[in-house]
């Protein structure tokens, strides 16, 4: 490949790619026309895909974090890729470049693609972020920063900075798709903790990059006859986590986060990459019929609203904007049919048996249609017995010292 002109096609970017590994691999001296070759092409190659990709190339110094992250190594792990304890402190903290010799290294070694070490780092933009307003406690609590010790009093506010910079490391730039800064998507009728909110959201999107679906997920594959799919897998008391498989299967993350205080969180639909749409819930209330409800609403934003937004969901606030209208009404139509709720027992008689007949018939949960019949009775306090108390978060072990509130 002998272009010095930006590229045009897939098929120049491809040979640029393959150029650059052999480059890599001859790792050239500085000054040397190899060494000058392999700078012009990261330059063409990160050009390329900034005018193609939906997401900005990866940062180098976060895809060395999300691989250390992924293979569970900590910084002493990359002396013998990057050469001493303080050069690898110095390459994490952007203050010294990565090398030929340690690119090639890392990238045999951690499986990092050569290309993406090539690129040069973006440059530390200002912002206006107040690293202390973030929860540290709480985070740290949860093991959001790993195992560690967290100061206190003064030299919080200082030790917050580098402490949740480093969380925010292995998302890097979807951390800025992720900050709520459009209050249209974030449905709550109470004053929230932003930050805390944006602390749970990353630990989302960090948690979903770790286990990413093997299958890549196809635009349009979350329609009505989808969610119905879905829906049915409630009969099982497995169900919720027959859904995070059958949805793993399709492309789809659904991690469980119990919620950050005051946030009031119930859901949330967003994406890690451009092919990767992400759920997230708390379980703030541990029951089935809240369960498929969340779910099968993040599922309609997922498959009606996403695009590049965000959507964060608190289901108990009913006069939310047309989209969280939309979604509501898809989650209910999904889990129990208008044309199947309209000729049924249960839309007239309270009773568990009504209930079950019409559960057995929809092939659901009884607490999926007693959820229903809550809902459209606007009364609270019937058939309680049927919804499932206490029976969701023993199937996620990650969602251990939630509060289980209960309404």
């Amino acid at each position: 490949m002998t272009t010095t002109t930006i590229l045009k096609t897939e098929t120049e970017y491809e040979a640029a790619l393959r150029e650059t590994e052999r480059l890599v691999a001859l790792d050239p001296a500085s000054g040397t026309p190899e060494a000058d070759r392999l700078e012009l092409l990261a330059v063409l190659v990160s050009d390329y895909e900034s005018r193609h990709f939906q997401f900005p190339a990866a940062d180098p110094i976060e895809a060395i974090r999300f691989r250390m992250e992924q293979m569970g190594l900590a910084r002493r792990d990359l002396i013998p890729y990057i050469g001493s304890k303080s050069k690898v402190s110095e390459v994490l903290a952007r203050k010294r470049r990565l090398t030929l010799s340690m690119i090639r290294a890392l990238s045999a070694g951690l499986g990092i693609p050569a290309p993406v070490l090539v690129q040069e780092p973006p440059k530390p933009q200002e912002t206006d972020t107040d690293w202390g307003q973030f929860p540290i406690r709480e985070m740290a609590t949860r093991g959001y920063f790993g195992v560690g010790v967290v100061p206190k009093g003064k030299e919080l506010k200082a030790a917050a900075a580098v402490l949740v910079k480093e969380f925010l490391g292995p998302v890097g730039s979807r951390a800025v798709l992720a900050f709520p800064k459009q209050s249209q998507h974030v449905r709550t009728a109470r004053s929230f903790d932003k930050y805390a909110l944006y602390a749970w959201t990353v630990q989302v999107l960090r948690r979903a990059l770790t286990r990413r679906p093997k299958v890549t997920y196809k635009p349009g594959t979350v329609d009505f006859g989808f969610m119905r799919q879905v829906a049915q897998l409630s009969w099982s008391s497995l169900g919720p986590r027959l859904a995070q498989e059958f949805l793993e299967q399709h492309g789809v993350s659904l991690i469980i986060e119990r919620h950050m205080p005051k946030t009031y969180l119930d859901g949330a639909a967003l994406w890690a990459d451009k092919d990767h749409p992400v759920i997230g819930m708390t379980l703030r209330y541990d029951r089935i019929d809240n369960f498929w409800f969340c779910l099968m609403h993040e599922l309609a934003h997922v498959g009606l609203h996403l695009q590049d937004a965000v959507y964060w969901d608190d289901l108990e606030l009913k006069n939310a904007d047309p989209r969280e209208t939309e979604a509501d009404e898809m989650a209910r139509e999904a889990l129990v049919p208008k044309d199947a709720w309209e000729n049924s027992a249960a839309r007239h008689v309270r009773s568990p048996d009504a209930v079950r007949q019409l559960a057995k018939r929809l092939n659901v949960h009884p607490a999926v249609v007693a959820g229903r019949v809550r809902f459209e009775s606007d009364d609270y306090t019937v058939l309680n017995s049927l919804l499932g108390h206490g029976e969701v978060q023993r199937l996620f072990p990650e969602h251990e010292g939630a509060e289980g509130v209960k309404r």
